[in-house]
């Protein structure tokens, strides 16, 4: 989309000061909120929040959370309720700020955790206890439960950060690389992790559901979205073949396709 108007934008919530991208083809639109994955950040995004602008003619919100991107520089360890605080006191805070009342939440991989915890918890809450109606979900290889072939997967990434240019490459799109990695990382494989499971955020989530799943995802496997289906049956899925944890990376297009359409019936 041309000229497609970017604000750059710091604010703070929660105490952290934390960088934004607002993207608006118009200003009366639906917005989409993009929340990153474990190791993201809004430069990480790459150009697809303006793919799904000129796609979807949405606002885009793209937010680095505490500790990536250009965010404050995360100054302690990661705790296993991290992404409920994310969902339960970031985001609602984010939204007021921005004056967003009705989100469409995108989420990938921790961010899509991070959206169900959000969407489960407004919906599961008493009338007017949530000023923020979820409009609809789009959760990218979304997480509800801690897979031992997941694990796998992060133990190994951690001996490539701890041996390959992992880290250089990281700096690419975090000023802190270093504390993104092991923030992440380090929690994940706690013991105390084991036993983190959203599930029970399922149920009371009505709003439209999209869920979107690379065949190849190294980080989680098909159970997670028939965990989703079995709590929430009208939810819509989309499993990409030649596909990892990251569709809007392996395939762009088909991605933002199937986001497209899918916002188009709301």
């Amino acid at each position: 989309m041309p000229n497609l108007p970017q604000t750059y934008r710091d604010v703070h919530v929660d105490g952290k000061r934390l960088e934004t991208l607002l993207l608006s083809p118009a200003a009366d639109a639906p917005t989409i909120v993009m929340l990153h994955e474990g190791l993201g950040s809004i430069a990480m995004w790459k150009d697809f929040p303006a793919q799904l602008a000129q796609a979807t003619g949405c606002r885009v919100l793209v937010y680095s959370r505490y500790g990536h991107g250009k965010s404050d520089r995360l100054a302690e360890k990661r705790s296993v309720d991290f992404m409920h605080h994310e969902a339960q006191v970031v985001l609602p805070e984010l939204l007021r700020q921005f004056q967003i009342e009705q989100p469409i939440l995108l989420g990938h991989s921790d961010g899509a955790s991070i959206a169900i915890i959000f969407a489960g918890s407004q919906a599961g809450s008493a009338a007017g206890a949530h000023p923020h109606q979820v409009r609809a979900l789009i959760l990218e290889a979304p997480h509800v439960f801690v897979e031992d072939f997941g694990l796998r997967s992060i133990a190994n990434i951690r001996t490539l950060f701890e041996s390959t240019d992992l880290p250089k490459k990281l700096a690419r799109y975090h000023d802190h690389p270093e504390e993104v990695f092991r923030g992440w990382n380090n929690i994940w494989l706690d013991p105390s992790f084991r036993q983190w499971n959203i599930e029970k955020y399922l149920a009371p989530i009505t709003c439209p559901v999209l869920v979107i799943q690379g065949e190849n995802d190294k980080y989680g496997t098909q159970a997670q979205i028939q965990s989703i289906h079995r709590q929430i049956p009208k939810a819509q899925s989309r499993i990409l073949p030649d596909c990892g944890h990251t569709p809007h990376r392996d395939h762009p297009k088909q991605t933002v396709e199937a986001i497209a359409k899918f916002i188009s019936t709301l």
